[in-house]
């Protein structure tokens, strides 16, 4: 994943932005904090030896805490089972060397052990979206810090969806990437058979600079599965931003019962044992340190048996052996984040079936050893951001990356009136860079349309001045990425121009307009309703 962008140019310069925006921030994001004067000095000690090697030089970066930095506690969000790291974990080490400055440590669901971010004695973060919302679990406080802008980049952790979950209700990049790519050690373990180190960042494009291996893979040919909409099981808004975020991908449907069947499993009884490694002691021996909801997960792992456990590897291998064929269909999967962004209030009304639902699209991914790449796509209609998940098999995370960043780019609406609306001449330069159709409609009736004296034939459209009389025009808008969309307008002739145009909906967006000099002695054609039915008419 590249580094974010920053408007800091030096470490020092970004350690003092990070403690001016921790100082604004949500308090519950984090659970430790460096002491300012450590971390310019740190900063310090970076700038007297320079950039050199150091991709990450200027940077801050935040820690879950349940991943140890020697130095500090890790507490995993349970005072009674704190401890003072004596040795820095290798995936913390990596960004240090990289020349990144380290901020604190962030609040969690504790133990890891859930997807809403609310079961933790060290305060409750809240989206920084909507602050009646989740932050999303159990990685929350290192998706807030990233989200509000405090450190470029954060590690948290992902068993079920931690670090995807977060990055969809705060509308950030999390990276789950494929097991063994980024070393466990130094993490205090959830399910050490399927845990995985994550990333948080607001950047998605995995360019140069990239450390996630493979960088630069190109998504243009990749096949991309979608699932059919009877197994969405989105909530409106979402469902709404959902196929927003699928329009112009040209995904194939694929049928993936098999993968959330698998997904179920993971708070089963018989796996949720596994987690009792590290909650177990603390369980038998002080019940009540345990929060009260993660105690009610974990504790039907204590009736689970050895037929029990080897019972359900059975069966989650025999979902393995129904999902492999997909791969065979397509080369990644185009998956919902979470269903919705439940409040905190419904996650407090039913603590257990909120989490539940928000790991309908992220358990799967964890237990098929798959790796996934969430980025913020598509709008609700309520303003929020949707967010999708790019899955692909282990091993493949730079193609996943690139085809995220493909999906997440920003993009601009072109309103087009003429020859280049579908199956025109012309429409082959929006095509061919990737455009697609996002509405046919109508321009707001304020405008007069005209016909040029040009090769191939083209109208030209202006907006009428007040007390003139207009029309609405037929039109169609099309969505392309801001790279297409300045070379397209680079190589708009005149007298044509690319200005604002509004919509029948109020909308107003880039589009054709006319420069009113080429007007004198061209046909007005206003009366028609727009070009096609004035060819037609001819």
């Amino acid at each position: 994943m590249t580094p974010p962008s920053s408007d800091a140019t030096t470490p020092t310069e970004a350690v003092a932005r990070a403690y001016e925006r921790l100082a604004a921030g949500q308090a519950a994001a984090w659970i430790t904090v460096v002491p300012e004067e450590d971390a310019r000095r740190a900063a310090q000690r970076l700038e007297d030896e320079g950039p050199d090697g150091r991709p990450l030089w200027g940077r801050t970066f935040a820690v879950k805490d349940n991943i140890d930095v020697a130095g500090l506690p890790t507490t995993a969000a349970c005072p009674a089972f704190a401890y003072e790291a004596t040795a820095t974990a290798p995936a913390v080490q990596a960004l240090l060397d990289a020349g990144a400055v380290l901020v604190g440590k962030t609040n969690l669901d504790q133990f890891a052990t859930g997807l809403v971010g609310t079961r933790s004695p060290y305060g409750v973060p809240h989206s920084v979206l909507d602050a009646t919302r989740v932050a999303g679990g159990s990685s929350s406080g290192s998706a807030v810090a990233v989200a509000e802008g405090v450190v470029d980049l954060a590690l948290g952790t992902d068993t079920a969806g931690s670090g995807r979950v977060p990055a969809a209700c705060n509308g950030i990049v999390g990276v789950k990437p494929s097991r063994g790519l980024i070393p466990v050690d130094g993490v205090v373990p959830a399910c050490r058979s399927i845990d995985c180190v994550s990333l948080f960042s607001v950047e998605p494009a995995p360019g140069t600079g990239s450390w996630l291996p493979g960088s630069g893979a190109r998504s243009e040919g990749a096949r991309i599965g979608v699932p059919p909409p009877d197994q969405w099981g989105l909530a409106a808004p979402q469902e709404v931003a959902y196929r927003h975020a699928l329009t112009g991908l040209g995904g194939v449907e694929v049928d993936l019962t098999p993968f959330l069947r698998a997904g179920e499993l993971l708070y089963g009884p018989a796996l949720v044992a596994e987690r009792l490694t590290t909650i177990g002691p603390l369980l038998a021996t002080d019940p009540d340190a345990v929060h009260p909801v993660v105690r009610r997960v974990v504790e039907p792992g204590l009736g689970a048996t050895a037929v029990d456990v080897h019972r359900t590897h059975q069966r989650l291998a025999d979902l393995r052996r129904r999902f492999d064929p997909v791969w065979d269909e397509v080369d990644v999967l185009v998956l919902p984040t979470v269903p919705d962004v439940p409040t905190l209030a419904e996650v407090e009304a039913d603590p257990v079936g909120a989490n539940a639902a928000l790991g309908r699209w992220t358990n799967g991914v964890n237990l098929l050893d798959l790796c996934a790449v969430t980025v913020p796509a598509g709008v609700r209609p309520d303003g929020l951001p949707g967010s999708v998940t790019v899955v692909g098999p282990a091993g493949t995370d730079a193609l996943a990356a690139a085809v995220a960043a493909r999906i997440a780019r920003p993009r601009a609406s072109l309103a087009v009136v003429g020859a280049h609306l579908s199956g025109l001449p012309l429409n082959h330069q929006l095509t061919d860079r990737g455009a697609y159709l996002e509405a046919a409609t109508r321009t707001a009736p304020v405008y007069r349309l005209f016909a040029l004296e040009t090769e191939p034939p083209k109208p030209g459209m202006v907006r009428v001045g007040p007390g003139e009389r207009g029309a609405a025009v037929e039109a169609e808008v099309w969505s392309l990425d801001e790279a297409a969309f300045g070379s397209f307008v680079a190589e708009v002739p005149p007298p044509l121009s690319i200005g604002t145009v509004e919509l029948a909906d109020g909308r107003s967006v880039k589009g054709f307009l006319c420069e009113p000099s080429a007007l004198v002695g061209a046909e007005d054609i206003t009366a028609h309703g727009g070009w096609r039915a004035w060819l037609a008419a001819r």
